[in-house]
């Protein structure tokens, strides 16, 4: 299993999950722009637009490499090396506020010395928490877990309750889902084994995301649900900006810089003091934007 074969699997995942989003949207299909990394190798950024579901969405693949930049060095103490850095992400941001955003992303790190891991995580945010939707997606992931390692569904989705957190709002990002790092076979996998792993989250969002699309897309909506919506859009900017490793990453490797901030929404407000009324819809997401909800009981 080496780094030319894993990039071409990504590639190949890339492929399927832009497909099964433009028969899902039925209007908009993806622009591609392709692009090269001073540093060493590039990638294709995939973007969709102002479609029947999905407003602004962008499905990237890179596979990068080079020198290791001095931060990232340091970061990871880690001496003088070159770099192998391939993976997927995706993020989606729909037009109706009932249907989720949702966030994944599925990725593979090599150094020149034979060191590697995998990293990824799947997670959803929806607007207003359908508490049986959010169920649904949690026994999901947890049956690719489970396939694998009977630790790893509680063991990653409480790592996705810690990452997808806003400390500066006591708040969860959303609904969660789970957030691996650092898979390098000290859990006892092989390397294909969690190559394996990280292929079957790839592939399990296509058919969970889009089963979503298609049964929330015909909600309507008021100016209110509308508002709410930019308003909450307003928290998934905090948190990429301001905590996300993988942006971060992405510009201290020197990264394509359009292609990483392709995660924004297209359109987001903040409102200073946003009034939430008592037993309102916009109060009972608020209750759920927890840490440690189980959702698969």
């Amino acid at each position: 299993m080496n780094k030319e074969i894993i990039a071409e699997k990504f590639r190949q995942l890339q492929d399927r999950i832009c497909k099964a989003i433009e028969t899902t949207d039925g209007k908009a299909i993806f622009i591609q722009d392709n692009w090269d990394r001073e540093g060493g190798g590039g990638g294709r950024s995939r973007v969709i637009k102002n479609g029947e579901i999905i407003e602004k969405g962008g499905v990237q693949f890179s596979a990068v490499h080079g020198e290791l930049p001095e931060k990232i060095k340091t970061k990871l103490k880690l001496s003088d090396s070159n770099f192998f850095a391939t993976g997927v992400s995706l993020i989606m941001h729909p037009e109706n506020p009932h249907v989720p955003i949702i966030h994944m992303n599925v990725r593979y790190f090599e150094l020149e010395d034979g060191n590697y891991w995998f990293g990824g995580g799947i997670d959803l945010t929806p607007i207003y928490i359908n508490v049986d939707q959010a169920k649904y997606f949690h026994r999901k992931l947890k049956e690719v877990c489970d396939r694998y390692h009977p630790e790893y569904y509680s063991k990653f989705k409480n790592w996705a309750d810690d990452y997808f957190y806003l400390p500066f709002r006591d708040e969860t990002r959303g609904a969660g889902g789970i957030f691996f790092d650092q898979l390098n076979g000290t859990d006892g996998l092989s390397k294909v084994e969690i190559f394996n792993f990280i292929m079957d989250v790839g592939n399990l969002f296509a058919p969970l995301y889009c089963g979503i699309m298609s049964q929330n897309k015909e909600e309507s909506y008021s100016e209110k649900e509308k508002d709410w919506q930019l308003h909450r859009r307003g928290r998934y900017v905090e948190f990429n900006l301001v905590l996300d490793k993988g942006t971060k990453f992405g510009l201290d490797t020197n990264g394509r810089t359009e292609s990483i901030l392709i995660s924004m929404p297209p359109e987001v407000k903040w409102t200073y003091q946003y009034t939430i009324e008592s037993d309102s819809k916009e109060e009972l997401t608020l209750s759920l934007l927890k840490k440690g909800i189980n959702w698969v009981e």
